[in-house]
């Protein structure tokens, strides 16, 4: 059948591209609430900056290299077949092209979020020490090097998707012939485990070791300066996964509602595990590990949303929340740098979610009775997926370090990037003072509260 437009998945992807791109400046607060005082705004500006350029660059020609109709080896797609989105918006009539059953420039518009959100949260990784305009070059020659190929890979029909010509349809055959034929198994990604999660903490661990350790690292406390910043980041960032796995449905059907709820039964779950090993480790349990568990679970559900069972995300989201909360402390004892534990939250959680579907997936899963088929194919598409993003990033992060150079100088590091760099800073600490003094402001604050060093930014 001929696609036709439907109205009402037209409107829940225009409202799920918003939901998505609300979750960068949740992720601003997110990380911004984690650092100290003084790097606070250059810490939200990478996220507004990987705004700036993934955008940009998208529009030219990351749709084109992502699902473009000319695969190149299966690896990205032709970057001047839309470039500039040329050939997607509307046909020789004038009638709007159609992707399913929405128009092609909506699918556009949802697809740039997703680019945006996974160059922004490789930054946490640098925080505090990296040059900002480096940042941005970064973000976009690895957005191109990376992300688009892995989409396109993925999603557009490449090498670790279902395609005949795939990896799966290599190790397990192929059912179906002509136009009907696919991958025997075929790989499942619902929302980004590869193409966003272990693709971003992969590059942040590389970026966390070319980049190196922030001053005093390991010897002084860097502890959040702002918790309800971080827990309004979380809630942003929560609010906005709905858009970015239920809208992952392609459609407002009842694969967007099960999404949805194995997204918060997932969620949920990865909050409470975090705290219970929080309290069994450190004897209380944070508001920051709270925050921390919530990313935790919706970074695991998010290549599963569609797959798994409410009662299975639950049995994700505990390990997860679990997982990364002891994840996070190995920086300490393998000594990189994560400032913002992107690695231990977001590769770690995104490969199990990744590799769990072979395990709890309803259709295929180990656990259903489907045999161990798709958790060979799920590990195969997780571990290509670090292979690739790791070497591209070390790749573009050498070159960057011997051209434009990484860091700020130490004294910058040091007196804080924000004064420094950005010539602004996140609290006037001077006019605070002043009415504190006068009578006209609060009382000075308590000190700050014990932060386990498991979970210290």
């Amino acid at each position: 059948m001929e696609n036709a437009l439907n109205s009402g998945d037209t409107a829940w992807m225009l409202i799920s591209a918003s939901l998505v791109l609300l979750m960068t400046p949740g992720l601003a607060f997110f990380y911004g609430g984690m650092v100290r005082a003084k790097s606070v705004l250059n810490m939200m500006m990478m996220s507004f900056g990987a705004i700036g350029v993934v955008g940009v660059v998208y529009v030219l020609w990351g749709y084109s290299m992502s699902y473009g109709p000319t695969s190149i080896g299966g690896l990205f797609a032709n970057p001047f077949d839309w470039f500039g989105l040329n050939g997607t918006i509307t046909d020789s009539s004038g009638q709007y092209i159609l992707t399913g059953s929405y128009p092609a420039i909506v699918n556009v518009a949802f697809q740039i979020t997703f680019a945006i959100i996974t160059v922004a949260l490789i930054s946490g990784a640098i925080a505090d020490r990296a040059r900002f305009g480096t940042w941005l070059v970064f973000a976009g020659v690895w957005v191109t090097l990376a992300y688009f190929p892995l989409a396109h890979m993925v999603w557009g029909g490449g090498l670790l998707s279902g395609s005949v010509d795939g990896l799966a349809a290599k190790l397990f055959g192929v059912t179906g012939t002509g136009a009907d034929a696919a991958a025997a198994v075929a790989p499942i990604d619902f929302a980004g485990g590869t193409v966003v999660h272990i693709n971003a903490g992969m590059a942040a661990l590389v970026l966390a070791l070319v980049v190196g350790k922030r001053k005093g690292f390991g010897k002084i406390a860097m502890r959040p300066h702002n918790l309800p910043f971080v827990m309004l980041g979380a809630a942003l960032l929560w609010f906005g996964w709905f858009g970015f796995n239920a809208g992952s449905a392609l459609a407002a059907n009842g694969t967007a509602g099960l999404a949805w709820i194995n997204t918060t039964a997932a969620t949920c779950a990865a909050m409470l595990g975090w705290l219970i090993t929080e309290k069994l480790r450190d004897g209380h349990a944070t508001s920051l590990g709270a925050a921390s568990g919530v990313v935790a679970g919706l970074v695991a559900i998010t290549p599963a949303a569609g797959a798994l069972s409410p009662v299975g995300s639950l049995a994700l989201g505990l390990v997860a929340g679990a997982l990364c909360a002891v994840a996070v402390g190995l920086k300490y004892r393998l000594g990189y740098d994560d400032s913002l534990d992107v690695v231990g939250v977001h590769l770690v959680a995104g490969l199990w979610g990744t590799v769990a579907i072979g395990l709890l997936g309803t259709d295929t899963g180990l656990f259903y009775g489907g045999g161990i088929r798709q958790l060979v194919v799920q590990a195969v598409i997780a571990l290509v997926a670090v292979a690739l993003s790791g070497l591209v990033t070390t790749v573009v992060a050498i070159g960057l370090k011997a051209t434009m150079g990484w860091r700020v100088s130490e004294d910058d590091e040091t007196a804080g990037i924000d004064q420094n760099v950005h010539a602004e800073t996140g609290y006037d600490w001077g006019s605070l003072g002043a009415a504190i003094g006068r009578g006209a402001g609060p009382a000075a604050p308590a000190a700050t509260p014990a932060v386990p060093k498991e979970v210290n930014a």
